[in-house]
């Protein structure tokens, strides 16, 4: 699993596995554009308050954070993607802290998923989710 931190040596803003930077790494070959990276957001909305989305994005904006993953060596696409960049926006971020980013190919399809230790609640098909208050209870008490 590839952690990445930014200014705070031992502060891990989101984890990223192994299938999950493969698959980011095949995406981004397909879509054959250099400097595309993968941005992962919050905004309101989903069945649960607030939901993630994903985009490819070549805008690298000053307050991004940039969360560089290497691909392990024996991946496939190794030689034409040796490592993927993930942005993330400073809102978007004080929500994804300590979550980790999956990617998962199963009987129930191809998809993304965020393990959010934030997250009170989430929908069923993981895409949305509501957060932890201070008191413990939901932030749609």
């Amino acid at each position: 699993m590839t952690e990445a931190t930014l200014y705070t040596p031992n502060m891990t803003y989101l984890s990223v596995t192994a299938p999950s930077i493969g698959r980011i790494a095949e995406l981004l070959i397909e879509e054959d554009e250099d400097d595309l990276c993968l941005r992962i957001y919050i905004e309101g909305g989903g069945c649960s308050g607030f939901q993630y989305g994903f985009i490819f994005d070549e805008e690298r904006k000053e307050d991004d954070t940039l969360i560089d993953c290497a691909l392990e060596k024996d991946s496939p696409f190794y030689e034409k993607c040796p490592s993927i960049t993930i942005l993330i926006d400073p809102l978007s971020l004080q929500y994804l802290t300590g979550a980790e980013l999956d990617y998962k190919d199963d009987v129930e399809g191809q998809r993304f998923i965020i393990r959010n230790p934030q997250a009170q609640t989430t929908c069923g098909c993981g895409s949305s989710f509501s957060l932890k208050t201070e008191e413990g209870g939901s932030d749609e008490d």
